[in-house]
């Protein structure tokens, strides 16, 4: 019994220090980055083709540090472009994030990680998988410090 009441507490900690989930919608998460007081970080991915894109969800987005600031300081808005049939997105999320690509991402860059004040004002973009993932933390942290 004490087993499973160790095993139990121990998956509640690790839910519990998991990010917020990666929003989809950029007008709702603008409405909680301003009620929040909170920035908006918006990655552009190719979850089924884009290995630099995979890997950056993977092995940065899943770091202490980084749940760490976007639970304090960022709403997450996750703009996918699946290229297989199978993971086609709805018409009407193609749409949104086609618009957040327009504003966002006119280069079409893969991944791109753009951070975005509540009133849609771009701070700052990272562009492809960072060299160092200590160093894009890091970077994200003093960016948002510096913009506070």
């Amino acid at each position: 019994m004490k087993y499973i009441l160790v095993a139990f507490l121990s998956m509640c900690l690790t839910f519990s220090s998991l990010a917020q989930d990666w929003s989809h919608n950029y007008l709702q998460a603008k409405e909680a980055a301003t009620k929040e007081h909170k920035f908006i970080l918006v990655n552009f991915s190719g979850s089924d083709w884009c290995g630099p894109c995979i890997r950056l969800h993977k092995e940065v987005f899943t770091t202490d540090a980084f749940i760490k600031v976007a639970n304090e300081k960022l709403i997450l808005v996750n703009a996918d472009f699946p290229r297989y049939k199978k993971n086609q997105l709805p018409a009407a999320q193609q749409k949104i994030n086609e618009s957040l690509a327009d504003q966002f991402n006119t280069k079409g860059i893969f991944p791109l990680t753009v951070l975005v004040a509540a009133d849609g004002k771009i701070i700052k973009s990272w562009d492809g998988f960072p060299s160092s993932i200590e160093s894009f933390n890091e970077d994200l942290q003093q960016t948002i410090q510096d913009n506070q």
